[in-house]
């Protein structure tokens, strides 16, 4: 049995759970709603306050099935409640970013600025305190969105691995390489 697939999921108070006939979870909280469509063959039964996912049969594809809807469907109620926050680091000279709306202003070294769209469900705000690095912080209750918005991010300029130098999650540790020996 799959050790994530049979754990209950508890709703917590403020979170409105229903299931349509189709197999789509649709859940509402505080902090937004989502939806997610699950494969028929899984089973969802919501008593109470406790969901519970089952599998007919024992089939790799069912164990697999299984695990994955159980923690999608875990990560939007924790999101719609409690809600998803990432952190990134600008570390590099003249690094810059600033937000207008929803359009992050990145200054990373290149000769121009580079201009990105986020989308209306991902919350930014941008930070620059004096002699520090600028921080980007992205909330959302889409923890899916949130990670693929923070990893576009995070491609524009990933961190080298001589200096440091790039855009890096704060908090993350780089494998830092020695660099050119200074002669015999």
């Amino acid at each position: 049995m799959s050790r994530i697939g049979k754990l209950p999921i508890t709703i917590p108070t403020g979170v409105d759970v229903k299931l349509a006939d189709n197999n789509v979870v649709a859940v509402k909280g505080p902090k937004g709603q989502l939806e997610q469509k699950v494969d028929t063959d899984i089973a969802i039964e919501i008593d109470g306050s406790t969901i519970t996912l089952k599998r007919p049969t024992e089939q790799k594809r069912h164990k697999a099935l299984h695990g994955l809807y159980r923690s999608l469907i875990g990560n939007m109620i924790k999101g719609v409640s409690e809600g998803y926050k990432i952190e990134q680091e600008l570390v590099g000279v003249g690094y810059k970013a600033a937000s207008d709306g929803q359009i992050l202003d990145l200054t990373l070294g290149f000769s121009h600025h580079v201009y990105m769209q986020i989308p209306v469900e991902v919350n930014i705000v941008t930070r620059q305190d004096k002699g520090q690095n600028p921080i980007i912080t992205l909330t959302s209750a889409d923890k899916q969105l949130i990670g693929q918005v923070a990893a576009k991010i995070r491609s524009l300029r990933k961190p080298e691995p001589y200096k440091g130098k790039g855009i890096k999650f704060v908090g993350e540790v780089l494998r830092r390489k020695a660099g050119k020996s200074a002669g015999k």
